[in-house]
């Protein structure tokens, strides 16, 4: 493919909800386009983007796809993006991918909050947002309805390009409301459509619709509106041209129709998208120089220094690493070296492919700005990373991903398989930066954590696909310590004298509660040599020891302090293991003897969500133990609830608050301290940890 003008490209995101066609309409536009030489069915799993078995089995996108079209002399890069919030990650990164958004509707069903969420992120970026009412051959179908619903949960005007001719399986084509004609479709698939009268029965519908377009066409430009005011008819150049000022700007947003599975309308939405689409060469980014904070724009110019955006990476067990970057400024070939400025690091790119799907095309000359590619091998790049040249230093905002919301410990079914599994986790995360892992230093588990429990099942599908190794996976233990509340005065005294060099330490230990939170403190106090100097630190490690299992449920003890007041040794028999044993046995002894009791951590909760749910979400947290500390206003009208809440009763929040919220709350948390558990609780979580012990 030989190198175009950056006018001439087109980098294009299709966004929305899962199950409303994405995948099957870029299928269509890449058939329609020539791009392949068939169409395919996400039902029948051969789709070219679709390439996960995950995906194939679930009929539905885990991960985008890049791809690309020929279409009236210009380039297309399609990028198609998961609609399921699970793996809305891949989707973040895309649009800092993109210079156009489609925004892909149903047509017999609401939008939901993926809608809602993407519409916005893509508005924060500045990208030219498209609607698509896709599925116009249901039998409940309803376009305008559709525009109508979609303009009350965005908040922004809604102009239709097109009107649907039939609905329902009658639904055969469009009418171009710019273009004053209609267009009917074959029944084959093919998405050849023929020119035709408008049907009488859309005249009135028809000179309706037109009107409200050439108004919001006149409210773009001043002279076009003082013309229009005015009574004059606008040319169709500028008719065209206050359109496509009015999408550029985001002034209103405009709607097509047609159905993917069927490839109707599709080689209208391609027109539309170079017609009125924005080339890179409309927007610009931001970078920074490395170490600095001051911001450059960076405009799309072929003879300005290269730099590019690695926005998604791809990871095969055999092929090895492939990064999928977009140019934005200058240009690029094959076997140049370039610098990457997160990383401090010069690489190397080798050849060159642009992504189609599953399958790859050499690049033959050079990518210029808006170029979407991708390169194999790179030492240090990840996703997220700025490539450019030596010269310039330069790196772009970091792609910012949703937090990770729900955790599991997880560990390989076979005991040898700890490293191959580290190695996967590694290989994964270079795939998917939201997923993190890290251990719990007091239980001791592998935590993986991520957006939802599909997302973490998923990830240790693959794990075990592509890197053969089975995975067990559980809800987390909850890191309980236990405390004392009384004190005691205890010894600890440890005598051997059998078979060979005796043994011997003779410790007394004060033992007393401290304040939540003050951790441990030990007091040497001994005077007159009654203990060596060179024993006491063996004590103390006897004690620090014997802290990590506790007197009620063998959690680590904390919040308390030892005194060694007083003891005895013997001039042959004792040794520093002696002292050890003895501080150990004392300390046991003595918390015994000191009210112990059950600690668990309490949570710091930030919950936001609209006014709608507060009384739910308010209610919920009261039922889970939680004391709401506050609320403060939100962006957008919302609300954020603060709160203090036992881990325990958090540990799968993610899925209720979608499911209180219609998916559109979010919440954070973090550790804060510890509180003592209740008593008939305590005592559940203490039996059920003897009980554990015993099996074990």
């Amino acid at each position: 493919m030989a190198a175009l003008e950056v006018g001439a490209l087109r980098n294009v995101g299709f966004l929305g909800e899962g199950g409303n066609g994405k995948t099957s309409l870029v299928e269509a536009c890449l058939f329609t386009a020539g791009s392949t030489d068939r169409q395919g069915k996400v039902d029948q799993g051969n789709t070219i983007l679709d390439g996960e078995p995950e995906e194939i089995n679930r009929n539905s996108s885990i991960t985008a796809a890049v791809s690309f079209a020929d279409w009236n002399k210009h380039h297309l890069n399609l990028l198609d993006t998961p609609g399921y919030s699970n793996f809305i990650a891949e989707t973040v990164a895309c649009i800092r991918a993109m210079d156009n958004s489609v925004i892909v509707l149903n047509s017999h069903d609401d939008p939901k909050v993926t809608t809602e969420k993407v519409f916005s992120w893509a508005g924060e970026e500045k990208i030219p947002r498209f609607i698509f009412v896709n599925h116009m051959d249901h039998e409940q179908a309803d376009y305008l309805g559709a525009l109508q619903k979609a303009e009350s949960l965005l908040g922004t005007r809604v102009a239709a390009l097109q009107l649907p001719i039939g609905g329902g399986e009658d639904f055969r084509g469009v009418v171009d409301l710019v273009l004053g004609k209609a267009f009917t479709y074959k029944t084959d698939e093919s998405g050849k459509g023929s020119e035709e009268d408008i049907p009488a029965e859309l005249a009135d519908t028809y000179e309706e619709m037109r009107g409200k377009l050439i108004e919001f066409a006149a409210e773009a430009d001043e002279a076009l509106l003082e013309k229009y005011l005015e009574g004059e008819e606008l040319t169709s150049d500028e008719f065209v041209g206050g359109l496509k000022q009015g999408i550029l700007e985001g002034s209103f947003l405009p709607a097509l129709c047609g159905c993917g599975v069927k490839n109707i309308g599709i080689d209208a939405l391609l027109d539309a998208l170079v017609k009125y689409g924005a080339s890179p060469d409309v927007r610009s980014f931001v970078s920074a120089s490395a170490g600095e904070d001051n911001e450059i724009a960076v405009e799309a110019d072929p003879d300005a220094p290269f730099r590019a955006l690695v926005f998604k990476t791809v990871v095969d067990s055999f092929a090895g690493k492939l990064n999928i970057f977009r140019v934005m400024s200058g240009s690029i070939s094959a076997d140049s070296s370039v610098l990457n400025p997160n990383k401090d690091e010069k690489e190397r790119l080798g050849a060159l492919v642009y992504i189609q799907g599953k399958n790859q095309q050499p690049v033959s000359g050079n990518l210029v700005p808006g170029d979407i590619a991708a390169v194999a091998k790179l030492k240090v790049t990840e996703t997220g990373d700025t490539l450019c040249d030596e010269k310039v230093s330069e790196k772009f905002n970091s792609i910012q991903y949703p937090t990770p919301v729900i955790s599991y410990a997880i560990a390989p079914k076979s005991k040898g398989d700890e490293e191959k599994l580290s190695t996967a986790l590694k290989r994964m995360q270079d795939e998917d930066p939201v997923l993190t892992t890290g251990r719990d230093t007091q239980t001791n588990e592998l935590l993986l954590s991520g957006l939802g429990v599909l997302h973490i099942e998923v990830a240790i599908d693959r794990i075990k696909r592509k890197y053969n190794v089975e995975v067990e996976m559980r809800t987390p233990r909850v890191p309980y310590r236990e405390t004392i509340k009384g004190k005691t005065k205890v010894q600890g005294r440890y005598k051997k004298q059998t078979g060979g060099k005796g043994q011997f330490g003779d410790t007394w230990l004060e033992i007393e509660p401290l304040s939540r939170g003050d951790g441990f403190e030990f007091i040497d106090k001994i005077v007159g040599g009654v203990i060596p100097k060179t024993y006491i630190p063996a004590v103390k490690k006897g004690i620090v020891e014997a802290m990590e299992t506790g007197a009620l449920a063998g959690y680590p003890v904390t919040d308390l302090k030892v005194t060694l007041f007083d003891g005895s040794y013997h001039n042959v028999d004792s040794s520093e293991m002696a002292f050890k044993i003895a501080g150990s046995m004392g300390f046991k002894k003595g918390v015994a003897g000191c009210k112990p009791t059950l600690l668990e951590p309490i949570m710091n909760m930030e919950i936001t969500v609209s006014d709608d749910y507060m009384g739910d979400i308010i209610g919920d947290m009261n039922s889970r133990r939680g004391r709401v500390m506050g609320m403060d206003p939100a962006p957008g009208g919302k609300q954020t609830i603060r709160a203090q809440v036992p881990m325990s009763e958090v540990l799968n929040y993610a899925p209720s608050l979608r499911s209180m919220t219609q998916d559109r709350g979010d919440f954070s948390m973090e550790f804060s301290h510890y509180e003592e558990v209740p008593g008939q609780m305590a005592e559940k979580v203490i039996s059920e940890a003897v009980a554990a012990k015993e099996e074990e």
